[in-house]
Order: structure tokens, then C-alpha cells, then sequence
């Protein structure tokens, strides 16, 4: 069982036989998925090579078991590096060898011997209608997560349905859903939201923990400004097509052929902020937008409540709501209306960022 307290990031990776070219391609992939500068390289090199492993127990609850599955198809760093190499996976009951007892002794084990260091990591929403809805080893997902969570340092909600209930809360919401934040109010909670996540996003968040030892800067639904600080809409390729009013009508016209905008399909890129038109998924091939088919606005909050998912504009944002019964008849100026509050938004939202210096990231070597 690990411990935080014994061994470095550097020792275990020379153990494992790690060239020293290879540990700096992982540290420039680090610094680009923190929105770092080369010459910042160096510098989190350093930090990385003195840096303790974090043990990690990772919760399942009202889930679909995408988030995981989402974590197993990450290829910066790749799974096996983040589990063998830069944090020590402790507990995960999808994923462990371990079952039944031995199972829920790892889980013990691992919280005893890094009380108040270790990452907890959860994925899934908590029902509160009925301790039965859901549980492991008999025991209710509510009390396996107070009493995981009274020993960590900081939780991660990992998905939609742990950062803001998900699907399980829909309505009518029969187990009484919550999410994590609902029940964890006196530790540091950072919300990775998306059904599911990007791969690059979670272990980005984990890597980002390992090299400074704290949670990166927040946004107002306490998620990484590195990745959710920006809308789709303001990333997309197919947003000069917005601004001009040329909207698809449907999936097989001209304007679809063309790239045109979805926005009358449904996407909800202006009202969702994510990287997936910078990250991508599978690897950087493709995101849901540049296969043709509209943002569902997954990582934002009662995305499932938010009225069809082909109905332009059913996630209201703003005052841009006020414009929704103009949108098929005046593109254009819609354009305009949601550019200004994307605008304003990403305004306010680099004037909150706080300026990571080399002298703020030599402190953390």
C-alpha cells in the first residue's frame, strides 16, 4: 500500500527504468494541458521529480461506469503510466483484481496509511431516497462516502452525475439523487463534469495536483478554468458560419455538407464551456461537432432537464435567452447577441485568473 510520505515521483520512475528524454515528453504534454509556456518546462520537471505519489481510492456510485471507461482510453499520460508511474491507484472496484473482502480492506488499508493525504475520487451520484438504490458490500454509497471522504485531502467528482447529479437526478429523480458537493462540504471539492469526461481532462486534473499539490483555479461550478474557462462555441471551427447566419437545417442538407452551423439542430456549444474542440477525444481525432452532430452541453449542470437535445437554445444562458424565438429568422444578429456574452464571460473570466509565475512554480520544487 502506498504512501504519500515515502519515495519520490523521480525515484519510482528511474525504478521503473524511465529515460530521462521520455519523463520530459511527459512534462511538455503537463505543461501544454495546463496552458504553460515551454519555458516552463524545466520547472515542472523539477517539481514532478521531487514530487510524492498521492494515493487515490476511487468511489463508484449511481453510474454508468463511463467514466472509467473513459479513464482507460486516456493517452496523456496513458493509463498504465498514471496508475504505475505518477499516482498509486489504491481502490477501484471496477478496476482492481481484488473482490468481496479483500476488496473493502485495500480500501481501509489505503485510508489508514495516508489519513488526510489521499485523493479521493469519485464517480456517480449519491441517492438519498433509499440507503438500498445503491451499494457496496452492503453498505449505502452515502455512508462508504462520508467515511472515505472525513480522511482525504481533497475529492474530485468525476462525471456529471458526481459533479451536478447527472441522469440519476433527472426528473422525477426516483433515488433522490445529489451530487458530490451535496454531501462533502467541509473538504476541497473540484468538479470534472462531461458524460463522460475527457480522457486528457481527468488525468490533466490529476497531474496538475502532482505537480503543484493543490486543486488548480476553479470556475463558479468549481471547475478547472484550464479546461472548462472557455465556451465550445468560442473554440469551434464552425462558429464564422454562426456569426454570418448560416445555420444547417437538418443532418443531410446542403449547409450540413457545407459545415455549417448546428445551432438550429440543437448544439448547445455557445452555453457550454469544455475543451472538446481543443482537446478532442480518441486521441485528438474528432469531437461530437466535427462528426456533424450538435454539443449536447454534457459537463453544464441538468443538461438532461435543459428541454430536446435537437431544440435550439434549450439551455438558457444570460439574456441570450430573451432571443431564442428570433433564432431561425435572425442568425445573425443571435450570432452577435451570444459573441457579446461569450465575450463578457471569457472577459471576466481571465480577469479573475491568477498569473502562474516560475517563482510561484519553483515554490512547489
Amino acid at each position: 500500500m502506498a504512501d504519500l510520505t515515502t519515495g519520490t515521483l523521480g525515484d519510482t520512475l528511474r525504478r521503473n527504468g524511465v529515460s530521462r528524454r521520455g519523463f520530459l515528453k511527459f512534462c511538455t504534454a503537463t505543461a501544454s494541458m495546463m496552458a504553460l509556456p515551454p519555458s516552463m518546462v524545466p520547472v515542472l520537471a523539477a517539481a514532478l521529480d521531487n514530487a510524492q505519489r498521492p494515493s487515490v481510492i476511487w468511489l463508484s456510485f449511481q453510474e454508468c461506469t463511463g467514466c472509467t471507461e473513459s479513464l482507460t482510453r486516456s493517452h496523456t499520460p496513458t493509463l498504465e503510466s498514471l496508475i504505475f508511474d505518477h499516482i498509486s491507484l489504491d481502490y477501484h472496484h471496477t478496476l482492481q483484481v481484488a473482490s468481496g473482502h479483500a476488496a473493502e480492506a485495500a480500501r481501509e488499508a489505503a485510508m489508514q496509511a495516508s489519513a488526510g493525504k489521499y485523493l479521493l475520487v469519485v464517480d456517480g451520484s449519491i441517492p438519498l431516497g433509499n440507503p438500498g438504490f445503491s451499494t457496496i458490500a452492503g453498505v449505502s454509497n452515502l455512508q462508504i462516502l462520508e467515511e472515505t471522504a472525513a480522511g482525504a485531502a481533497a475529492v474530485i467528482a468525476m462525471g456529471s452525475c458526481a459533479a451536478f447529479g447527472g441522469l440519476p437526478k433527472a426528473d422525477p429523480n426516483p433515488t433522490g439523487a445529489v451530487a458530490v458537493r451535496d454531501i462533502v462540504t467541509d473538504k476541497p471539492v473540484i468538479n470534472v463534469s462531461g458524460c463522460p469526461p475527457i480522457p486528457v481532462v481527468i488525468t490533466g486534473v490529476l497531474a496538475h495536483y502532482l505537480t503543484f499539490g493543490t486543486l488548480p483555479e476553479l470556475d463558479q461550478y468549481s471547475r478547472p478554468k484550464a479546461f472548462y474557462g472557455t465556451s465550445i462555441h468560442d473554440r469551434c471551427y464552425r462558429r464564422p458560419f454562426y456569426d454570418k447566419g448560416l445555420f444547417a437545417n437538418t443532418f443531410d442538407d446542403e449547409g450540413a455538407k457545407k459545415g455549417w452551423c448546428l445551432y438550429k439542430l440543437g448544439c448547445k456549444g455557445p452555453m457550454t464551456y469544455n475543451a472538446c474542440a481543443t482537446v478532442k477525444w480518441n486521441e485528438g481525432t474528432s469531437w461530437p461537432v466535427e462528426s456533424g452532430h450538435g454539443c449536447l452541453g454534457c459537463s453544464q449542470p441538468d443538461f438532461w432537464d435543459a428541454g430536446g437535445f435537437y431544440n435550439a437554445l434549450s439551455i438558457p444562458v444570460g439574456d441570450i435567452s430573451r432571443t431564442a424565438s428570433y433564432a431561425v429568422a435572425a442568425g445573425v444578429a443571435l450570432g452577435a447577441a451570444a459573441a457579446g456574452i461569450n465575450r463578457k464571460t471569457k472577459t471576466e473570466a481571465n480577469r479573475q485568473h491568477s498569473t502562474v509565475t516560475v517563482d510561484d512554480l519553483e515554490k512547489t520544487s
